[in-house]
């Protein structure tokens, strides 16, 4: 084998083929050559802590994991294509606004514990010290050291650099002969049966004075969940609704449900410049856990990422690669695709 096709040009399939590329093989990935998948509207938080939630032991293994290979990708990968990507370890803050909140928030971070996360609960001067623009009915936080953030429309420039022509612009309506990795996102469904189904997310981006965040704001704001990832341009990403539906529909209420949390959150956002709205939808599985490898002799599949897209992509693309090339790691046991049979 010395040629491989991945049909799907998002942030996964493109690094699933960089890494093909240092395994010596010659890689085709067909895709739309459009912005329409996940990765677009993606804020880009490495949250291992953040998206830890009860029950979901194997992914939590695996998002570790990623996240401790993301330093290494991202500088690996800036330097080969001259590309910023914006990698920032600040770390990110929980935000509680209400007393229910705080107590929700509270399960949560000793479960995470448990979990061996690190997770530093704050009373509301010590977050206000992190975050002096946080509002002052804000009850309680803690500070998440090793959530990080990533700006993934410069991976994925950057990663379409890399490849150069080895990126052709192609539907692709049934799978190509030879060896093929499909991370099609939504699009895998069509092509190999999996149940990839959609789930809808609006998120929007502001623009304003640069450093008015620190860092990543992870809130919980009467019983509603928001993040706000600031860049250090002075946008600031407010995400994401969450809703099981295909539309692309940006409705008033979904925004104004984002804004309304985010001002609560830290009232000077109010004053920043609303520049876009876009909706795209999140590969999900049953059991929301991605689907990862071999479906058949010359097929394998890394799809269904749902909201761990760019979390997951280091490990992805080496797990990937490396099964292609004939390494089965360990931790691909429990997403393989058999597991929806």
């Amino acid at each position: 084998m010395s040629h491989v096709t991945v049909v799907g040009g998002g942030i996964i399939g493109l690094s699933v083929a960089w890494r093909l590329v240092h395994h010596g093989l010659s890689v085709t990935v067909l895709d739309s050559g459009g912005d329409e998948g996940a990765w677009y509207a993606a804020a880009g938080m490495i949250a291992p802590a953040g998206e830890t939630a009860f029950g979901q032991e194997p992914l939590q293994e695996l998002m570790l994991e990623s996240a401790r290979r993301w330093p290494a990708f991202a500088a690996e990968l800036s330097q080969e294509a001259g590309h910023d990507l914006r990698f920032d370890a600040t770390g990110a803050v929980d935000v509680a606004l209400t007393g229910d909140d705080l107590a929700e928030a509270r399960r949560l971070w000793a479960y995470r514990e448990l979990r061996d996360l690190k997770v530093q609960p704050l009373p509301p001067s010590e977050l206000r010290a992190l975050e002096p623009a946080l509002s002052p009915r804000v009850r309680g936080g803690a500070f998440l050291p090793d959530d990080w953030q990533v700006d993934p429309r410069r991976v994925v420039a950057a990663l379409r650099a890399v490849l150069g022509a080895a990126v052709t612009s192609r539907r692709v309506a049934s799978l190509p002969e030879g060896p093929v990795v499909v991370a099609a996102g939504l699009g895998t469904a069509e092509l190999t049966g999996l149940p990839v189904r959609p789930v809808k997310g609006l998120v929007l981006r502001l623009r304003g004075e640069p450093g008015v965040l620190r860092h990543v704001v992870n809130g919980y704001v009467d019983g509603r969940h928001v993040y706000l990832v600031p860049r250090s341009d002075g946008e600031v990403v407010v995400g994401a609704t969450q809703e099981e539906r295909a539309d692309f529909t940006v409705t008033a209420g979904s925004v104004l449900e984002l804004l309304r949390s985010a001002t609560d959150l830290v009232p000077e956002l109010a004053e920043f410049e609303l520049t876009e709205t876009v909706v795209r939808h999140r590969p999900s599985t049953p059991d929301n856990a991605p689907v990862l490898g071999r479906l058949g002799p010359d097929l394998v599949v890394a799809a269904g990422h749902h909201r761990n897209g760019v979390l997951l992509t280091p490990v992805t693309a080496d797990l990937i690669a490396g099964l292609v090339v004939g390494r089965v790691d360990p931790l691909l046991a429990a997403f393989s695709p058999g597991r929806f049979a």
